[in-house]
């Protein structure tokens, strides 16, 4: 059995951006999801990056891991609610401890920042990714009543 791969697991800088946006296309690519390209991604996140409302955690160097996140403030706590917009491993690179890694540094990187609630939106079609998180103490329902949590969406 090889011994498990270290990664470098950091918070990005904008200067990361043009590959955390090279990772993130080839996430919707490999989904077939509409992606704005590599170019619009990039500049989106250099400024996104630069803020202080968007972070993102990368492994790897170059990073071939990625785990975005946005944090805003919440009418329901004085605490802000992050929401995990991103999570992308290069699929050469799962299975080896990558995603649960840089997880635990973003998970440690909200509760640095007082944030009280992490949001996932995911597809009920991606098992894999719903296992995942759930793994990573997730739930997709509420924890008060049982009901299954939605996500609704409207482009306008």
């Amino acid at each position: 059995m090889s011994e498990p791969r270290a990664y470098r697991i950091r918070t990005a800088t904008p200067d990361d951006a043009p590959r955390i946006a090279e990772l993130l296309h080839a996430f919707n690519t490999e989904f077939d999801t509409a992606t704005p390209g590599v170019e619009v991604l990039t500049r989106r996140l250099r400024s996104l990056l630069g803020g202080t409302a968007t972070f993102a955690i990368v492994g790897g160097e170059p990073a071939v891991g990625v785990a975005l996140v946005t944090v805003r403030p919440n009418v329901w706590s004085d605490a802000p609610v992050a929401l995990l917009d991103e999570m992308y491993v290069d699929p050469a690179e799962r299975g080896g401890g990558l995603g649960s890694e840089i997880m635990r540094v973003m998970i440690e990187a909200c509760q640095r920042l007082g944030v009280g609630e992490i949001e996932i939106n995911g597809d009920a079609s991606d098992a894999d990714a719903m296992r995942f998180y759930e793994a990573h103490g997730f739930t997709g329902s509420d924890p008060a009543t049982g009901e299954r949590a939605l996500y609704y969406s409207r482009s306008i």
